[in-house]
């Protein structure tokens, strides 16, 4: 019992922050605090452009940028990790907000970070790395189009459209637009996000995407355009604490969509860590404590009128490249949204929607890698047919299914690639220099095959095939050193296989039995089968003399000592 107490108290310390963090804060807080600063001008725009795009409004963007960011900084499992609202979860919440509304939406987020806590206890962060790249980079290019297709409506100037689908959404607003055309709001989200991408290749250290909201909001203000439709009054500071929205009722029906933003969130946090490990020198983050991170601050989030949020895979880029070396740079990031919710709401609400709208196309398009995926899809085929798929389903389907369908389809590709690697290839059985009538007689009742490869589900039925086509012959050894894996499945066809043999009078023996097969295969009963008067034989010299000597007792072969010359145990097994 005080056993069982201990090591769940050390799992749960293990996830706590620990002294070297704060030592890690000490080192050069210059450098930490200016690069918060930095990431924070990055991300108030990105803040309330999700915000709005989510459906709960910018006021809700920037909760959570502040809340999430804090809290995830502080218990998150990576140092340099920038965490907020974020496209890819804004993808997901959307329908949500659409069936169930805001108070769906933050019941969603709460539930979610309960089960992120759940996965870091059960250690489940290091299965991120089984997640294929092309399934990564497919979901990536799927959530830009997303994105930016969400932007549609803002960027036309008109309101959005009733539609289950963006694809809908979006053909209706280009119809709205066609009656009533705003060439106020298309210009706005037009000049910003040209000047985002200019101004990122021409001086990428320079927040530009701050510099061109400012310069709408200012002209808009200036030349009174009406058709430049602000975002609207912010509150001034962060909402009261408040669990109002839980509905005990309804929480069932609620349990699919967390389940899908608890995954996303997973999937997404995790990924960017490991962007920014990779940015880093001699950073590694706790896949464990950055979901136990994640989820203290998706419950915290919420209370605050916040929506679910990740790590930031752009924002934590800027962290990196800003010079970030510790977790203050994310907790000043944090600290500076805060002061502008008390300081600078009524300035912020000024800001034109059509210019928050250029952001977010902007920041999409900068999403999709365009070498990495040329890379990609170069590769093999199955990785471009995976990378296509996963895109097609994100913008089809959602962004979960589509990581499933990826994953299922990658799957299947993979176990396809490994079946093909099985083999059944017949081998002579002698090397030494022996008379022609002696090979024919050899080549006439005895062959031997050497399996390579793994022999399991996804190849099993191949090799009973091959197998089971041998004829004229009397005695068939197995060489089974080679084999890599063997499951149930290919330990029942072998099985059977033996069994057709048999009953054709052909005597099947094997040699180089691994212990690991020897137990699959006497599970299954085919182990008997395999044996010739009780013994089994290690060696393939043993397997072929067990053989001479069942011709011979059958009248096949006359009764004479072994030819010289036959393999020695070490060749005969290579």
């Amino acid at each position: 019992m005080t056993s069982g107490i201990s090591t769940v108290w050390a799992r749960i310390t293990s996830l706590l922050p620990a002294r070297a963090d704060l030592d890690q804060m000490r080192r050069d807080p210059r450098r930490d605090l200016l690069a918060g600063l930095t990431v924070a001008i990055v991300a108030l725009p990105l803040a309330l452009g999700f915000g709005v795009s989510s459906g709960l409004g910018a006021e809700a963007g920037l909760a959570t940028a502040v809340v999430a960011g804090a809290l995830a900084a502080v218990f998150g499992g990576s140092n340099l990790q920038v965490s907020g609202p974020t496209g890819a979860m804004t993808v997901v919440l959307v329908p949500i907000v659409a069936e169930y509304g805001p108070d769906g939406v933050l019941a969603v987020g709460l539930m979610a970070g309960l089960m992120l806590v759940a996965l870091a206890a059960l250690r489940a962060g290091k299965y991120m790395q089984y997640v294929p790249a092309p399934v990564v980079e497919g979901f990536t290019l799927g959530i830009a189009c997303v994105i930016g297709l969400q932007q549609i409506p803002n960027v036309l100037g008109v309101r959005k459209p009733d539609g289950d689908h963006i694809l809908v959404i979006t053909w209706r607003a280009a119809e709205e637009f066609a009656k009533a055309p705003n060439w106020t709001a298309l210009a706005f989200a037009f000049v910003v996000a040209v000047v985002m991408l200019v101004g990122a290749r021409w001086r990428p250290t320079i927040p530009f995407s701050v510099v061109a909201v400012i310069a709408a909001t200012i002209v808009a203000q200036v030349a009174g355009l009406e058709a430049a439709k602000p975002i609207g009054a912010l509150p001034s500071g962060l909402p009261v604490p408040s669990l109002s929205f839980l509905d005990a009722g309804s929480l069932g029906t609620l349990l699919a969509p967390a389940v899908a933003v608890a995954a996303l969130a997973a999937l997404e946090s995790l990924l960017s860590a490991s962007v920014a490990d990779g940015m880093s020198v001699g950073q590694k983050h706790d896949p464990d404590r950055e979901l136990f991170g994640q989820g203290l601050a998706n419950i915290a989030a919420p209370l605050f009128g916040g929506v679910p949020a990740t790590g930031a895979i752009a924002r934590t880029a800027v962290n990196v490249r800003t010079g970030a070396s510790s977790r203050l740079a994310a907790l000043t990031h944090a600290a500076v949204l805060a002061v502008i919710v008390f300081a600078a709401a009524p300035l912020v609400s000024r800001i034109p929607l059509a210019a928050l709208a250029g952001v977010l196309i902007a920041t999409a398009i900068r999403m999709v890698e365009v070498g990495s995926l040329r890379a990609m899809a170069k590769a093999t085929r199955s990785d471009a047919v995976i990378l296509v798929l996963t895109a097609v389903a994100t913008l089809a389907l959602d962004l979960v299914y589509a990581v499933i369908i990826g994953l299922v389809v990658a799957g299947v590709l993979a176990l396809r690639a490994v079946a093909r690697q099985a083999s059944l290839d017949q081998v002579p059985l002698d090397r030494g220099d022996h008379s022609a009538e002696e090979h024919a007689l050899l080549a006439e009742h005895i062959v031997a095959y050497r399996i390579d490869g793994p022999l399991f589900f996804a190849a099993a039925h191949r090799f009973l095939l091959e197998l089971t086509e041998v004829a004229d012959v009397r005695v068939v050894i197995l060489r089974m050193s080679r084999v890599s894996t063997m499951d149930a499945t290919g330990a029942l066809v072998l099985k059977d296989a033996v069994e057709k043999l048999n009953r054709r009078g052909i005597l099947v023996l094997a040699s180089g039995i691994r212990p690991g097969q020897r137990q699959v295969l006497d599970s299954v009963g085919a182990l008997e089968l395999l044996r010739h008067e009780a013994r089994e034989y290690a060696t393939t010299p043993e397997a072929i003399q067990g053989a001479r000597s069942h011709l011979q007792r059958a009248g096949v072969l006359p009764v004479n000592p072994a030819p010289a010359g036959s393999p020695s145990p070490e060749e005969a097994t290579r």
